[in-house]
């Protein structure tokens, strides 16, 4: 049965294929700019499936890709959709000083304001990077006036994780109106699963996403919110062949079946901005710090 009652956060981290986690000690960064550029072409193909199924979702892009490809950063913004920050080069923000993270926010900002040609009021952290380790990052984004992030996965993982954190919407700096907007978790016998898509929704069958929200919308009776990458509508990608074989498994696995599961998604369930989201769950009496 469709899903109208409540409006999910739909959203895309706008990175390309050699930018993830998966490849990031096999891949320099300064090696970046002399491989194939595919983002641009994929936003493209993501833009029409989301006109195709008429959602509206959010573009958390990294500084980095908007200066490459500022058209695509402006078809975004011209059909609707809601650009955002994704830092600059995907470095995670627990290995920053308080001020490492200040000036990488500003060097986003600034790119993806001048490419898209709109404000630039929301911020996931590459890795959801804010967790446990270093809670003064939401303060940074307070100070910068950013209305909401999107950075936290109140789960554990090899990767990230801050366990201790709230499944939903929560204010994480008194006497400031930033909302942290924690990405979708489900509960499965007592214990916290991720479920709010990337390489979990590739990987696993559509029945525990749709579960998973499922869960969200009608027992918690709270919005999910889902994020995937450009990169994982694009079978056709190069392979690197260095890397090893367990991020290799995560990162190409199902490739060629995504944009036949987003399409199911988007057709099950309502989805929109995440500004919007943040907006509805900032009129919430929330809870403050994790």
């Amino acid at each position: 049965m469709t899903q109208h009652r409540i409006v999910n956060g739909l959203s895309v981290d706008v990175e390309d294929w050699f930018q993830v986690g998966a490849f990031e000690h096999t891949i320099k960064r300064e090696d970046w700019d002399s491989l194939q550029l595919r983002v641009g072409d994929n936003v493209a193909r993501i833009l029409d499936l989301f006109d195709a199924a008429g959602v509206k979702a959010t573009f958390f892009s990294l500084g980095w890709v908007a200066q490459r490809n500022r058209a695509a950063m402006r078809a975004i913004v011209e059909r609707g959709h809601e650009l955002a920050s994704h830092g600059h080069d995907h470095t995670r923000v627990f290995t920053f000083t308080r001020q490492e993270f200040a000036e990488d926010l500003a060097k986003a900002r600034a790119i993806l304001e001048d490419a898209g040609g709109t404000a630039i009021t929301g911020y996931r952290a590459p890795s959801f990077s804010i967790d446990a380790r270093n809670p003064w990052a939401h303060e940074v984004l307070a100070e910068q006036g950013y209305a909401y992030s999107s950075s936290v996965a109140p789960v554990v993982h090899d990767h990230y994780g801050w366990r201790e954190a709230p499944r939903f919407a929560f204010n994480p700096v008194p006497d400031s109106d930033l909302v942290e907007i924690p990405v979708t978790t489900a509960v499965f016998r007592g214990r916290r699963l991720a479920a709010g898509g990337g390489g979990f929704f590739r990987v696993l069958p559509y029945a525990f996403s749709r579960w998973a929200i499922r869960q969200v919308n009608r027992q918690d009776r709270r919005p999910a919110v889902f994020y995937f990458h450009p990169w994982e509508v694009d079978p056709d990608q190069p392979r690197v062949a260095g890397a090893p074989m367990r991020s290799r498994l995560r990162h190409y696995t199902n490739l060629s079946r995504m944009e036949d599961k987003l399409s199911d998604l988007l057709g099950e369930f309502a989805w929109g901005r995440m500004d919007e989201l943040a907006e509805r769950e900032a009129a919430r009496s929330l809870d403050w710090a994790a």
